[in-house]
């Protein structure tokens, strides 16, 4: 009797560890992608900065197919394709920004990019996507719903909505050498199409990234779709590629409005600059667009790598005695090499690499 009943008490045990072990082989192929994605998540400075390189396909072409009105539908799509159900609350941030374009002694060319607002942790993002290009991208990790209290470190669970990311780059660049940036303006005016899909601030960084080699290109798929600003706060991108080619690309009286340089160079602040405008948000703009333009006319129109980094953290937004500098970040449009660091922390730079496709 106690023999028997030791049998089926075996036989139950191994019942159990089988249908765990099928629980464990199912969600390995349910979340392969995912676990390989969360795996690659690392802190790569204690400010709160981190990469990462996401794994699959994270259904950016499906997406481009229905976009969204609002960021209640971003979330729903996030939240079903890539979170597995997991829900999203995107939260919104802009500020003040600055970003450059220049060549460096060897003619390659660079595009800096400062992001300065209240604390925000941020991802640096690896995506090889199957139907677009490769890419390295920035991206803000209080718009996942992250804090300085609430970092993505930990447990899976804990790190699970950088899963997310994909969707939300302020800045970057691809294979081809393109390169994006966003940064906030007081006003904007977008058209709107019936007949066309509706994109936000960061998917269209999404969309240049992943669909265009060039400027051309860029512009062409911008005048695609419709955009709206999440959380009404205006944007406008500078967009360069590795010809040495660049734009601000503004909306202004509903028309997608493009910006040209009569230089070598190109710079972008917080301000209108479409038609010689000017409209600014009555901060520090300006000032920061003449101490870039006043550094690089000083160096005839040429910087060093390393010139271009102290530039970065001189224009940085202090707001009284707070540093509001979040990012600095300055991509190699030629031979795809960069630079990274948080909170103007020149002596832990991040260097990295995208293998460029020119």
């Amino acid at each position: 009797m106690i023999q028997k009943e030791k049998k089926t008490i075996l036989r139950i045990l191994m019942g159990i560890g089988i249908a765990l072990l099928i629980i464990f082989i199912t969600t390995l192929i349910l979340f392969w992608n995912e676990l390989r994605s969360l795996m690659s998540l690392k802190k790569i400075d204690d400010y709160g900065m981190y990469q990462m390189t996401y794994h699959g396909d994270y259904g950016f072409d499906e997406f481009l197919e229905v976009g969204a009105y609002h960021d209640a539908d971003i979330e729903a799509f996030i939240t079903k394709r890539l979170l597995k159900g997991l829900p999203i609350d995107l939260g919104v941030t802009g500020d003040g920004c600055t970003a450059f374009v220049v060549k460096n002694e060897n003619k390659d060319i660079l595009f800096g990019r400062n992001f300065d607002f209240t604390y925000a942790p941020s991802l640096q993002l690896y995506t090889t996507p199957d139907h677009g290009y490769a890419s390295v991208s920035t991206v803000n990790l209080t718009f996942a719903g992250y804090s300085e209290n609430n970092l993505p470190d930990g447990s899976f669970f804990d790190c699970f909505l950088t899963l997310a990311a994909p969707f939300l780059p302020f800045d970057g660049m691809n294979e081809k050498g393109l390169a994006i940036a966003l940064l906030a303006v007081p006003e904007a005016e977008v058209p709107h199409h019936p007949d066309k899909v509706t994109l936000n601030t960061t998917t269209a960084i999404r969309l240049v990234l992943d669909k265009a080699a060039t400027i051309e290109e860029a512009i062409t798929l911008l005048k695609q779709y419709n955009i709206y600003f999440s959380g009404d706060i205006k944007c406008h991108y500078l967009i360069a590629d590795a010809s040495g080619h660049s734009v601000i690309v503004e909306y202004v009286n509903q028309k997608l409005c493009v910006v040209e340089t009569q230089q070598e160079y190109q710079i972008a602040s917080n301000f209108i600059a479409y038609d010689e405008l000017n409209i600014g948000e009555g901060f520090t703009e300006f000032e920061r667009y003449d101490k870039v333009q006043n550094t690089i006319e000083t160096n005839e129109g040429i910087l060093e790598e390393s010139q271009a980094v102290q530039l970065l953290a001189d224009v940085g937004v202090f707001d009284g005695d707070m540093d509001k500098l979040q990012w600095s970040v300055l991509y190699n449009l030629t031979t795809g090499h960069g630079k990274i660091f948080a909170n103007r922390k020149m002596n832990h730079i991040t260097e990295f690499y995208l293998s460029t496709d020119k």
